[in-house]
């Protein structure tokens, strides 16, 4: 890794001068991120963290003393070319040549991968982790609100593939509960085999609203009961009706996640934990965590002082598993998660689900610990928050499809408009990536938890920090590539990579490694896309002032490898981010 060869040359001087091992300055290390003021040094070293008995009593005034004594016991070498003292920080610039020589090289040797390999992961061990998100609720449409789970969920196992891991894409559907028994009811008065053949979701939605409105007839009641009764109890008839909603939606559900660029190893469901979950609510009995309300409903006490302050509710009054929140019950997640760790042996189980579900698995991690297996520490509920005001032409949405194909259809619009768009092989396909990139970049610019307002004329500006410019900016790039031939890093003299806007790009370059670690840390996506938009502004600044066209062979040829490394590393980043990246545009 670039960076890493940089980081180790000035740990190793460090090391002799602070008499510490190189290994545990290395962290310490940034690179810096990339200036206006242009004229920065492209590593510092904060001093806070190295120097011994430094606590939060150490003045601003002692700190930045504190490094001008370091950086005046440090000498420049073939490596570093200058060293400066900062507000509380060393800060070291690379000799240029080699810094371009470093980073072309390791970009171009490291593919894909470049980032990935960098020592700052060197720590981390390998592991196996399952990812639950999506989830939606079968014989019903695709919801919006899943867009995020599912978004999120992808971009959360792409991360974790890319830096080694072993994932387990699990989509775990809701496909058990009362509302079946309202749906087959629906389905046995107003259903027709050939609509649900032909459109199934939009079909049994159809069933849903009609019978709906006879919810609260006693007969109708009634007979919902029965219906689900009757599944519960295996019947034959009743459980094909089930299955076929099932099959019917996973295999639409699945068309949709094609369009979305996503997949699963696994389609799991409630309706597999059923008589797993009774076998949890014994566990809980036999280990005397399962009590009693007055009324007879199954509660765990989860309060520290064990006063019933916080308690989550088990078990309704006649012993059946209870459904809260998106109609899942506590002891069925509490098998599911058992029957995973059983299957799977993971290391890490990360759920991927709205904020507002928050209580809900923190109440189920803690009852998995009184229960006495220690790896409940190891799971994790990724929250994010809700997307207000996504409306189409036609108004309100509700349904995932309507948004894609109305992203697809105002980008095509947008592009048919535009002048510098070139004559496309399949305009409908470009224009479903660029405006899935567009949802996904608006989406991910924040902190997940946060709610945010969504805006189609924000969304799907092709300048600013947009995903369309993201793209714009990757088919710039590879139609520069192509026009003048692909880079070839043999001899490329780097003396011709010495303008600010050259060396903006390659320090940019630089930083990837550690915003990779960053996101890998927290599983924020942000911080990967503020530096994908940072690398774009970078190369659009110089791809106006470095050009291609009309310079010396040898100059033409160093700037044409600076753009293909530019244009691997924002392809690497929007690829983990879940989009595709456009050649043509």
């Amino acid at each position: 890794m670039a960076a890493g060869s940089f980081r180790r040359s000035i740990a190793s001087q460090l090391s002799k001068v602070l008499h510490l091992p190189p290994e545990n300055l290395i962290k310490s290390i940034s690179a810096v991120p990339v200036s206006k003021k242009r004229h920065v040094a492209d590593f510092q070293l904060s001093v806070a963290s190295v120097i011994e008995n430094s606590s939060g009593d150490c003045s601003a005034q002692d700190l930045h003393l504190q490094a001008q004594q370091l950086a005046e016991r440090l000498k420049c070498d073939s490596v570093v070319s200058a060293i400066s003292a900062g507000p509380g920080t060393v800060n070291f610039t690379i000799n240029r040549e080699l810094l371009a020589k470093t980073v072309l090289q390791q970009v171009w040797k490291d593919g894909s991968e470049y980032g990935v390999k960098s020592e700052l992961f060197s720590t981390v061990p390998r592991q196996k982790a399952v990812i639950e998100f999506s989830s939606p609720n079968i014989a019903k449409k695709f919801h919006i609100g899943h867009l995020r789970s599912t978004i999120v969920g992808n971009f959360i196992a792409n991360l974790k593939v890319a830096l080694g891991h072993e994932v387990v894409r699990i989509n775990y559907l809701g496909d058990w509960g009362m509302q079946f028994g309202l749906l087959g009811v629906g389905f046995q008065s107003f259903g027709n085999e050939e609509k649900l053949k032909s459109s199934p979701l939009q079909h049994l939605f159809e069933v849903y609203v009609q019978i709906n409105k006879a919810a609260e007839d006693e007969n109708t009641k009634k007979l919902a009961k029965d219906f689900f009764r009757k599944l519960e109890e295996h019947d034959e008839q009743v459980l094909s009706i089930w299955k076929q909603f099932r099959d019917l939606s996973i295999k639409e559900y699945t068309r949709i996640y094609k369009r979305l660029g996503v997949s699963f190893d696994e389609y799991s469901g409630e309706s597999f934990y059923q008589e797993k979950a009774q076998e949890v609510l014994k566990m809980l009995e036999d280990k005397g965590l399962l009590q009693k309300t007055i009324k007879g409903t199954g509660i765990v006490d989860l309060s520290e002082k064990k006063d019933l302050s916080t308690v989550s509710t088990v078990m309704r009054s006649d012993g059946t598993s209870l459904y809260i929140t998106r109609q899942v019950s506590p002891s069925v997640l509490l098998a599911t998660a058992i029957d995973r760790m059983n299957k799977h042996s993971w290391d890490t189980m990360i759920y991927v689900t709205d904020k507002s579900q928050s209580n809900h698995f923190q109440h189920l991690f803690q009852i998995l610990k009184l229960m006495g297996y220690d790896w409940a520490e190891r799971c994790q509920h990724v929250s994010f928050g809700l997307v207000q005001g996504m409306k189409t032409r036609r108004g309100e949405v509700i349904f995932l499809e309507d948004v894609l194909n109305e992203v697809r259809s105002r980008m095509l619009q947008n592009m048919t408009s535009t002048k510098t768009t070139k004559e496309l092989q399949d305009p409908v396909e470009t224009a479903e990536k660029v405006g899935l990139a567009a949802l996904i970049i608006q989406d991910f610019r924040g902190l997940l938890s946060s709610d945010y307002q969504f805006s189609w004329d924000r969304a799907l500006q092709s300048r600013g920090d947009t995903g369309v410019f993201l793209q714009y900016t990757h088919a710039r790039l590879h139609s520069l590539e192509q026009m003048h031939g692909n880079a070839e890093l043999t001899d490329v003299n780097v003396a011709c990579l010495q303008e600010p806007d050259a060396v903006s790009v390659l320090q940019h370059l630089l930083r990837y490694d550690e915003v990779l670690y960053r996101s890998s840390q927290d599983l924020q996506p942000k911080h990967i896309v503020s530096y994908l938009l940072t690398l774009s502004h970078l190369a659009a600044m110089a791809h106006k002032t470095l050009p291609v066209k009309g310079s010396a062979p040898d100059v033409a040829q160093a700037r044409l490898c600076l753009f293909h490394a530019a244009r691997s590393v924002l392809a690497n980043g929007m690829k983990l981010l879940g989009i595709t990246p456009v050649t043509q545009m």
